[in-house]
């Protein structure tokens, strides 16, 4: 069971401001001059409006040193805020051995690595201090996450390019339903710096001619889509055993119940940059099989959909895993219109999204959607891409995310009752 959500996005920091702009197809996506001053083609990014010194509100002023722009601080929060809906203190003298956290981002904080290699190399190594450690390694996150809520359970810390997030819950509600642990903290984060950002440019992946209209740049199933905007964010849930759940009267958002996490292996097509649809494929429908429901029963999807040559395939493969198409393909938005890709926190954030859709009932709009590409609207209907918020009921949402190394993740999320 969903029993709390945090989330740190580039259109929404908190719930509350979150679920208003989804509704409402608000877009995080700013102009960065810091990008057009290092001449990359795009000058783009999905940023949230972080302001760092609010982390004083969720950690001593000593662990906040030495956080301020990094994954470590965005994950902090969702998490904490996650960890307050869900009813639950933040105090405790003893460890919460039932309780556990599964966090990813994709790499360790690069700007501290930074500062290691310049000191480094003019002979200043005494001087970087004890926390250069915690910023560098990637487990930093669960490490804060942890010692600041006293998680006793497995904490682990994954990482699979766009796929970490939808992993990160798929891992922690296992531990769950196998008897492992009683509640779950999960989620993924990340902060797209210079070098990441700058490494995507020189791939030639990100959009480039929307530089001047920021909000109208990430174009997810568009014909004039010219590829994706990096985002940067972290999502967070708490999950929870139900009768564990029901004992304390927790509020509970919506059920996982199950998903499937795999690879292509880079083979039949896949590499390391493509996915192998027959692995995407196997995927969706070994999640449907663990979640005991039928193509049928999905009402909306919610895509990984980055707005590059991609989003034709993904539409192809989902509708040779659910059979379905044309008026009877299922709901499908891409949250990546409003907010960019956020790479390895797209997943959480995504799946935050898909939860409040659920709880809500409506369907958040696809933004920029006003001219459909025609080799995917061949497969589905338009119809079935809202560009405008729709009251909907919605109890089954299938939640998918792909990433780098040809690695595929799927969750089914479901309204309680």
């Amino acid at each position: 069971m969903v029993t709390g959500l945090g989330v740190v996005s580039p259109n929404g920091i908190g719930v509350p401001t979150f679920l208003y702009a989804i509704q409402n197809g608000i877009s995080g996506v700013k102009f960065m001059p810091r990008y057009e001053e290092l001449n990359f083609g795009c000058h783009l990014a999905g940023m949230p409006d972080f302001e760092w010194d609010n982390l004083k509100n969720y950690i001593s002023d000593v662990t906040f040193h030495g956080l301020k722009g990094t994954n470590i601080g965005y994950g902090l929060v969702a998490a904490l805020d996650a960890w307050a809906d869900s009813g639950m203190p933040y105090e405790t003298d003893e460890p919460h051995w039932d309780t556990g956290c599964v966090f990813g981002n994709s790499t360790a904080d690069t700007e501290a690595m930074k500062n290691v290699i310049i000191r480094v190399d003019n002979r200043e190594a005494k001087k970087l201090g004890s926390r250069v450690v915690e910023q560098a390694m990637n487990s930093g996150v669960t490490s804060y996450i942890s010692g600041r809520l006293g998680l006793g359970n497995k904490v682990i810390t994954n990482s699979s390019a766009c796929a970490t997030g939808t992993q990160a819950i798929l891992m922690g509600y296992e531990y769950i339903k196998h008897g492992f642990a009683k509640r779950m903290l999960v989620g993924s984060t990340e902060h797209v710096d210079t070098y990441v950002y700058g490494a995507f440019d020189s791939m030639r992946v990100l959009s480039r001619k929307f530089n001047d209209r920021p909000e109208l740049a990430s174009r997810p199933m568009s014909l004039s889509a010219g590829g994706f905007i990096p985002g940067s964010g972290a999502g967070a849930l708490v999950l929870e055993e139900l009768d564990f759940a029901l004992q304390r009267n927790a509020k509970i958002y919506a059920e996982v119940l199950g998903g499937s996490s795999n690879s292509g292996g880079q083979r039949l097509g896949g590499t390391m940059t493509a996915a192998n649809s027959t692995g995407v494929v196997r995927c969706i429908n070994e999640a449907m099989a663990r979640a005991r429901i039928t193509a049928t029963q999905i009402d909306l999807i919610s895509g990984h959909l980055t707005a590059t040559n991609a989003d034709k395939q993904e539409i192809q493969n989902w509708c040779q895993a659910l059979n379905r198409a044309g008026n009877d393909f299922p709901l499908t938005n891409s949250l990546k219109s409003m907010i960019g890709h956020c790479l390895s926190a797209a997943g959480s954030i995504e799946s935050v999204a898909a939860i409040l859709q659920i709880k809500h009932q409506f369907v958040h709009p696809n933004i920029n959607l006003e001219d459909p590409n025609p080799e995917i609207t061949n497969m589905v209907s338009v119809e079935r891409l809202p560009i405008k918020m729709t009251k909907k009921e919605v109890n089954i949402v299938a939640k998918a995310n792909f990433g780098f190394g040809d690695v595929n993740s799927c969750i089914i999320l479901s309204k309680f009752n």
